[in-house]
Formats: structure tokens, C-alpha cells, sequence
């Protein structure tokens, strides 16, 4: 069967391009693989059929924070601009989770770029859709405190039931330190607004927190 039944994106094309990303396999990873690293140079287009890769950025005093991530029907801002200006990555890409993907070959991306509108159309527009994005990253790191962006983000991943990640995995999600998230939690424990266990985190007061993750609006 066709893996583009599982990319309705690209279901839109003209059947002979359809043809030519049809011949090509999709690949499973597991989770916690590299897929890109800084220095890297970008070798094609990955569409994600299912799962979820992390694209983070590691400064020069260690701490990492977490870009963006590519879910099905996403794009990564870093391979497109590699392909089109052929510059290397500065970011590295990692699988969350078990990840089935499509890799466009450089040289196939680009000539379907040059000769289909609607790749064209669907490329730019995911473009310009994680750019609004990163913009709005952007601004939210720089005019928002570390502790109402951790509420934020603690109240979001919480919505369906306990949050599995370290306080590590945490930090570099809102761009801030491992301590801060630590101090936080010490404080919001104390407060009965959240209960942590050895890698879990379960939000008792979402009111609380909602007021935090508001405050600085």
C-alpha cells in the first residue's frame, strides 16, 4: 500500500509525482534517534507519517532548549532552509517517540520545487507556518518569566493525565535551567499545587497554575 495515504498533504499532486515519492521507503526509528546534528549538512526532506522528532539547541554553557517539534504534517525549519541555501544545521534533531518518516532525496526535493506549484504551495506554507511559530517562541522567551512559561507548559502536558518527563526535559522545553525547574517544583509542592515523583509530575491545583501561566499576559 501507498505511504501517501498517510501524507493527505501530498495527495494533491499530479499522479506521475505521486509516482516518484511512492518509490520511496519509509524508515521506523526508535525513539531517541539522532537524526541531525549541528554541522550537518541537510541531504533531503523528511515528511513524519507518524510520531514526533524534538528539534533543540544546545548553547555554550550546556543548557539545551527545545525549538519546535515536527508531528505528522509539520515541517522543520532547519532542513528546509539547509536545502534551499545550503547551509548546515545549527540545531539537532532527535525522535520523542517511535517515528515512521519519508525521506524526499535533496535532489528530487528541489526538482518538484522547481516544476510542481502545489509541492511548492504545501512547502512554503509549512514554512511560513513554523516561522510564525518560532516568532511567537521567540517572544514568549523574551517577555516571559521562566515560571509562567514552566506553568504553561506543566498545565498543557498534564491534560490528559500525569507528566513522564525529567526536570531536565522540562527546562530545555521552556529555555530555561535544570535548577529553576527545580526550585519551581520545591515550591509548587510545598504549595499543594503539584505532586513529583522520580520522573512523573501530576498537577493537583490547575487553578493555581493557570492564574501563574497568566500572570505575565
Amino acid at each position: 500500500m501507498s505511504w501517501l495515504h498517510e501524507a493527505s498533504a501530498l495527495q494533491g499532486l499530479a499522479p506521475g509525482d505521486q509516482s516518484r515519492l511512492n518509490a520511496l521507503t519509509p524508515i521506523t526509528l526508535p525513539a531517541g534517534s539522532v537524526i541531525f546534528r549541528p554541522g550537518d549538512a541537510a541531504q533531503g526532506y523528511a515528511v513524519v507519517l507518524s510520531g514526533r522528532v524534538d528539534v533543540s539547541m544546545t548553547g555554550a554553557s550546556g543548557r539545551e532548549m527545545l525549538l519546535y517539534s515536527v508531528a505528522p504534517g509539520q515541517s522543520c525549519i532547519q532542513t528546509t532552509l539547509g536545502l534551499l541555501s545550503d547551509s548546515d544545521y545549527s540545531a539537532e534533531a532527535q525522535t520523542a517517540t517511535e517515528t515512521r518518516l519519508v525521506v524526499i532525496p535533496r535532489g528530487l526535493f528541489l526538482d518538484l520545487l522547481d516544476n510542481s506549484a502545489p509541492f511548492r504551495t504545501l512547502v512554503f506554507s509549512a514554512f511560513a507556518d513554523r516561522m510564525t511559530m518560532m516568532l511567537k517562541l521567540v517572544e514568549t522567551v523574551a517577555f516571559t518569566r521562566a515560571e509562567c512559561r514552566l506553568a504553561a507548559r506543566v498545565l498543557t502536558l498534564s491534560e490528559h493525565g500525569p507528566i513522564h518527563a525529567t526536570q531536565g526535559e522540562l527546562a530545555a522545553q521552556v529555555g530555561t535551567a535544570r535548577e529553576v525547574v527545580s526550585r519551581r517544583f520545591d515550591a509548587w509542592t510545598r504549595k499543594g499545587w503539584i505532586r513529583t515523583g522520580r520522573g512523573e509530575v501530576t498537577v493537583i491545583d490547575r487553578a493555581a497554575l493557570q492564574d501563574l501561566a497568566q500572570s505575565d499576559m
